[in-house]
């Protein structure tokens, strides 16, 4: 059960209007209030309010008052901690201290973490901090968790992809994230564990340069983690973000009013904070705030913290990896679930340059593309399935492979880069047309470069390798993809000649495709939308040339397919394109004679039978050898 903060401007017992309001905007709103745990001078504890902003106040002391430095902060809606440090004499610290944000006053004895350590990083959701890295004093890739409810020593979580101290951190409620850092060799590393399990951390992407002493304290909404200033060799204004339900680089997206390094952090959803810190040619007693959503210059609050000094460790009772009643920006507006989906993806391509970015569409509008994030890879001849929350996509050809095993997806509400999957059972390009439901979704042929008529299936829901499905009736590649709830449907095809067959599976069972028809015109490289009922097969690559030919089946039938109408004009297509109950899109391509890739996206009422009208254009001219997929076709239903 999601943990709701305390709303000083809402009603005692949450309404829904107030739920609503929060999760529209992506956000809980709390009460806002953010403390600084010791530094360079002493171990005082310093208090700030988030949304009054003014001058900081003192709040206590931590369990030892003398100097205490470069630990580690974590904090739930109740309580802060700070794990480890150093102190006067510049001894590791091994003692991690706790408060109550409600309650000024000084720190008690918490537990210990399993070493003495300084220069580590914390991060934490409502329930589970997390502190990793640091120096114990040699560089460290331990993580280690709490419960922050209790008192206790800390427990082994796992390690980190790469040893290091001085690093930063900062967390969703799913993810806890750990960034930059020197081994003594300065980092670019970004890696991530998911703070509900234990294990070793995965990579993330890299920072923008490599970069020591980030701030201390999360600064995150539940979708954007944030990390500002730094050293190596000269001290840094950037600020930089990652979208942390993907994995990807971070951007820079903003910078700080002066170069800065070791100042404390903190965050509530809409503001990140930074506080005093070494900025060129000493310490600073400055407080300044920017907008996590959109970045840009930061700007001074007006007050200052009672120190001149820097290392201390920041912590508030509402950042990011505290809104654990909603894990998530939504891109409005976006129905779900049966069929009523309307975004649609197109992963990479050619032009002729391989790609890797993802374009969405809107296909309930007209308009043109615009981009949604990145795969991991850049290639071309993929496919991709869609249930109604993920966007999962497979295989393809980077420049110099002969076909790669890659299973990556992203999810249609969130803005970002891709994840890793699995694995295909066998590695190619140039794939047949996706077939999927909510539940399943099949990868159909591909090249390697010989042509294979292999089929596996992946559970949409979960992560992991694919699994053997059947074969395909006739063997051949590049065929259109479409599909009901039930049944998956394959129409044309190269093997390497063009074929006019259609086959068909059912997607609930595994086995071999069964004959269902032929089409009007036999080709390759076609594009296939589908309603519940009927499913229409688009251009493609004919025996005399690229053709702008249309054809229809009722997929609950048998039969051969039936003239619909025609492209805007005679084009390659690919695969499956965007389509929800009503309308089909299909996106980008390849025009054989001259020998040019194309922008254009038509559309059809798949209910109907015309030729097709102009839609938009792509953002970038990738549509050969791209995949798409949407969350409102007709194995959604």
């Amino acid at each position: 059960m999601a943990n709701y903060p305390q709303l000083d401007d809402c009603s005692g017992v949450w309404t829904l209007k107030e739920v609503h309001d929060a999760v529209a905007g992506g956000y809980w709103r709390g009460n806002g209030t953010a403390l600084v745990q010791g530094n360079l001078l002493n171990g005082t504890v310093e208090k700030y309010n988030l949304i009054t902003k003014g001058n900081t106040t003192a709040f206590g002391n931590l369990v030892d008052p003398g100097k205490n430095y470069y630990s580690g902060g974590i904090s739930s809606f109740i309580r802060a901690l700070k794990g480890g440090g150093s102190d006067v004499d510049e001894n590791h610290i091994q003692a991690i201290d706790y408060a109550t944000f409600a309650t000024d006053g000084n720190y008690a004895d918490f537990g210990d973490l399993s070493s003495t350590t300084n220069y580590n990083a914390g991060s934490s959701n409502s329930t589970r901090g997390i502190f990793g890295t640091g120096s114990v004093p040699g560089v460290s890739n331990k993580i280690e968790y709490v419960t922050m409810a209790s008192t206790g020593n800390t427990t082994d979580f796992g390690d980190t992809t790469v040893a290091r101290t001085q690093a930063g951190a900062t967390s969703s409620p799913i993810r806890s994230l750990f960034a930059g850092g020197t081994t003594p060799t300065v980092q670019n590393v970004i890696d991530f564990v998911t703070i509900a399990n234990t294990g070793n951390a995965t990579d993330f992407g890299d920072l923008v340069g490599t970069i020591r002493q980030l701030n201390q304290g999360i600064i995150s909404s539940s979708t954007r983690g944030v990390f500002a200033g730094g050293f190596n060799p000269t001290m840094s204004s950037v600020i930089q973000n990652v979208t942390m339900a993907s994995q990807g680089n971070a951007i820079d997206y903003g910078d700080l009013l002066q170069t800065t390094r070791l100042q404390a952090s903190a965050s509530d959803s809409i503001r990140g904070v930074c506080f005093y810190g070494y900025s060129n040619p000493g310490y600073e007693n400055t407080i300044e705030q920017f907008n996590i959503a959109s970045g840009g210059q930061s700007v001074d609050t007006g007050g200052d913290t009672t120190v001149t000094s820097g290392g201390g460790s920041g912590v508030s009772n509402s950042h990011g990896g505290l809104n654990d009643g909603y894990q998530g920006t939504r891109i409005a507006p976006i129905p779900q679930g049966g069929g009523a989906g309307q975004r649609a993806l197109l992963g990479g391509g050619s032009s002729p340059g391989r790609s890797s970015l993802i374009q969405e569409i809107q296909i309930n509008t007209l308009g043109n593309a615009s981009e949604f994030g990145n795969l991991t890879t850049v290639g071309y001849g993929r496919a991709a399935v869609g249930s109604s929350t993920r966007a999962i996509f497979g295989g393809g050809n980077e420049d110099g492979n002969p076909g790669d095993d890659f299973i990556e997806y992203v999810t249609f509400v969130h803005r970002g880069n891709a994840a890793d999957f699995g694995n295909l059972t066998t590695a190619g390009f140039n794939m047949g047309g996706s077939m999927c439901n909510d539940t399943r979704g099949i990868f159909s042929s591909r090249g390697t470069p010989s042509i294979l008529n292999v089929m596996d299936y992946v559970t949409m829901a979960s992560v992991g390798n694919a699994t053997d499905f059947g074969d395909l009736s006739v063997l051949r590649n590049q065929f259109a993809g479409a599909q009901s709830n039930t049944r998956g449907i394959g129409g044309g095809g190269l093997a390497p000649s063009e074929l006019d067959v259609i086959d068909y599976v059912t997607i609930a069972n595994t086995g071999n495709a069964t004959d269902f028809g032929n089409l009007s015109v036999a080709r390759g490289r076609a594009q296939g939308v589908s309603s519940t009922t009927r499913a229409v097969m688009a251009g493609g690559q004919g025996d005399g040339g690229d053709v702008n030919t249309i054809d229809y089946i009722t997929i609950a039938n048998t039969g051969n397919a039936t003239d619909f109408g025609d492209l805007s004009n005679a084009r390659r297509t690919d695969g499956t394109g965007g389509s929800n109950q009503i309308r089909g899109v299909f996106m980008g391509g390849y025009v054989n004679s001259p020998g040019v890739y194309v922008n254009t996206m038509d559309y059809v009422t798949i209910a109907t039978t015309s030729n097709t009208a102009d839609f938009g254009d792509l953002t970038v001219v990738t549509g050969d050898g791209g995949a798409t997929a949407s969350n409102g076709h007709g194995g959604l239903s």
